[in-house]
This record gives structure tokens, C-alpha cells and sequence, in this order.
């Protein structure tokens, strides 16, 4: 009975790893900073709600397989790998703007892998799921909801949501026609239509969800309050779905909780903030890139936001820092873990080809940033 506990808990470490840290991180800084009543202002709770909120809703769509059905209206058409290829990279790139990056990861590179197999195309697997990944994380860079650390930093920012796309929108086209220029150096075949079949779901399901999506836009767009949405959709879901309230990321939220009271704290400690500070003025960008190659760019954002003022460099910095090393996005990991489960003897190609290429993907962005 020990022994499976203990194969429990390192299970559990090895899963929610970040969760973890940030969790003994929080009870560290408790050490230099005792626990007072001051802990609840560190929290930025709109931040944490509409996260939960989008979560939630995004679940939900994706169990009615919306996605999934979308994608075969236009698979059917599809004559040729390339053209294949660029539904199945442009899809999670579009969609991430949207529903997150992970979330678009979760739907696209499982769609994507079933794709191949059907039409006799696993040769393409590393290719294909690299640039999905990178999909995910460069399209996801133009709105506020695209992931979560776009999502702190907007509320953290004050910026209006035309002004926060309006900043992207440069490195996000640029991202769209280096992902062209990559899947058409990539050698097409002529290939006969396919379609993956999927349960219809019920219309009423996804007129809820998608009023649900509407809904937590009054939040990104500042109408309503954050809690208050959140408390409907919890609500909600409770009497319609538990299921899907039940498989919100809540470790992701307990990330964001956990170094919220670790930033709050460490921000009093005077040496620190006096160091850090000094070590992002006039860096912003490069240091945001470096610490997210490290701790990945959401806890580096959580982390950097409270030494600095500078929201527009650390919205770049953060956004570029997803790219790079494998644990630089979160989300990376999760098309990773797919392609080694089934494919074991890909992951040194894949680890490879993903690293080089995140690597050409950053250097063209900066020089972009540079020109600009």
C-alpha cells in the first residue's frame, strides 16, 4: 500500500511537474514573507476566473467533437499531402487564437495523426506535428485568450483588446508565411479525400457552449465581471455537465495561484526586486525569451510582470519565449507526449527537427522585432 502511494505521488510530480514547483515555491517565499490577509491581493482574480471560464467552454465544445467535424468539411476535399498539410497546421494556427493553444493541440494532433495513418502518410508524422506545435503557439500570440499568459498580461496591461492584437498581428502574419514557406519545402503526393467519422452532437449542446464562448468574451472584452461569468458557467455546467466542469485543467489554475503568492511575496524581498529589476531594464524581451527556455513562458510571465512596467516588451518577449526548447510552451509537451506514445522510435528525429526549427522560427521573429 506504501509503495503505490509512492508510485502516486511520483506520478503525479512527473505529470503536474510545474504545479509541483510552483507549489514549493509559493511555501518558500512564505518563509520570507509570513502569510498575512495581504496574500489575497497578490491574487489577480479576473485573470484566474475567466481562465477557468474559457477552460470550461472550450471542454465543452470539444466534447461535442465541434472541432473535429469542422475540420471534415474541408478534409473531404483534399487531393494532395500538401494541401493536407496545410489544414492540418493552419487549423490549429486559426483556432488557437481562440481556444488556446493546448486546447487546439489536444483536438488537431490527434486528428492529424489519424489523418496519416488513413491516407498511408506516417512518414510525415514528425514534420506535420512539429509544425502544428508551432502553429499553435505563433497563432495563439494574437489575442488575449490565446493562452494564458496573453490572457494575465492583457488584464495585468490594462490594454484594450484592438490594442493587444494590434501588437501581434505583425509576428503573427509573419508567422503565417514562414509556416507556408516550411510546408512547401515539404515534398506532396497526390492522395485520395478522407473524413474522420464523429458523433454528432446535439444542437442543443452546442448552442449552450457556444452562448457560453460569447458569454466569457463580455469578460476578455471588459463588459462584465470576470467572477460573475465564471460563477454562471460553474453553475451551469454543474446542473447540465459535471463531466466537463470535472476536466477543467485545474492544475493550470493552481499554477497561476501558487506563483501569484510567489511573486507577491517575493516582490517585498528587496534584494531581490532590486536585482531583477536591474537585470530587465531595457531587456525585457531577451530576458522573458531566456527565463521561458527554463520555467516556459506562462510561469516566466507570471514571474517577470512584477518587476517591470514595460507590458508591450513582456507581451512579445513571452509570446517569442514559447518558442525554442521543448518545455519552453507547456503546450509543446502535450504533442510530444502524443508522438512518443505512439511512435517511440520517433523521438530523437522529433526532438531534432522540433528544436531546429523552433530555433529558425525565433531568430526570424526578433529580426522582425528589430525592423519594426
Amino acid at each position: 500500500m506504501k509503495h503505490n502511494l509512492v508510485k502516486k505521488c511520483f506520478l503525479f510530480l512527473k505529470r503536474e511537474t510545474v504545479l509541483c514547483v510552483s507549489f514549493v515555491l509559493a511555501v518558500l517565499s512564505c518563509i520570507l514573507v509570513p502569510p498575512s490577509t495581504a496574500y489575497f491581493s497578490y491574487i489577480d482574480w479576473d485573470t484566474l476566473t475567466l481562465l477557468f471560464s474559457l477552460m470550461a467552454v472550450m471542454k465543452g465544445l470539444q466534447k461535442a467533437n465541434f472541432f473535429v467535424r469542422l475540420a471534415n468539411l474541408f478534409l473531404k476535399k483534399i487531393k494532395t499531402t500538401r494541401s493536407m498539410l496545410f489544414l492540418l497546421v493552419f487549423l490549429p494556427f486559426l483556432c488557437s487564437m481562440v481556444i488556446t493553444n493546448d486546447v487546439a493541440l489536444i483536438v488537431f494532433v490527434p486528428f492529424g495523426l489519424t489523418v496519416l495513418q488513413m491516407v498511408g502518410q506516417e512518414r510525415l508524422l514528425v514534420p506535420q506535428v512539429v509544425l502544428q506545435t508551432i502553429a499553435a503557439n505563433l497563432g495563439s500570440m494574437l489575442t488575449p485568450m490565446g493562452n494564458p499568459q496573453n490572457l494575465y498580461l492583457y488584464n495585468k496591461s490594462g490594454m484594450g483588446f484592438g490594442a493587444f492584437c494590434g501588437l501581434m498581428l505583425p509576428y503573427v502574419l509573419a508567422a503565417a508565411a514562414g509556416l507556408a514557406i516550411a510546408i512547401l519545402c515539404v515534398k506532396s503526393v497526390r492522395i485520395s479525400g478522407v473524413s474522420i467519422s464523429a458523433e454528432p452532437a446535439s444542437k442543443k449542446a452546442l448552442l449552450c457552449y457556444t452562448a457560453g464562448f460569447l458569454f466569457c468574451l463580455l469578460g476578455v472584452f471588459k463588459v462584465l465581471s470576470p467572477v460573475v461569468i465564471a460563477v454562471a458557467v460553474a453553475v451551469v455546467l454543474l446542473l447540465l455537465d459535471r463531466k466537463v466542469l470535472l476536466s477543467v485543467d485545474y492544475a493550470l489554475l493552481g499554477t497561476f495561484f501558487a506563483f501569484f503568492i510567489f511573486v507577491g511575496n517575493i516582490v517585498k524581498v528587496e534584494g531581490i526586486q532590486t536585482f531583477l529589476v536591474s537585470a530587465l531594464e531595457g531587456r525585457v524581451e531577451i530576458v522573458s525569451v531566456l527565463a521561458s527556455q527554463i520555467i516556459s513562458n506562462v510561469p516566466a510571465a507570471l514571474l517577470l510582470s512584477g518587476f517591470t512596467s514595460q507590458w508591450q516588451s513582456l507581451i512579445i518577449g513571452c509570446n517569442f519565449g514559447g518558442l525554442g526548447t521543448l518545455i519552453a510552451s507547456m503546450a509543446s509537451l502535450i504533442s510530444y507526449k502524443m508522438v512518443i506514445k505512439q511512435y517511440p522510435q520517433q523521438r530523437k528525429r522529433y526532438f531534432r527537427d522540433f528544436t531546429i526549427l523552433n530555433i529558425c522560427f525565433l531568430i526570424g521573429l526578433f529580426l522582425l522585432y528589430a525592423f519594426i
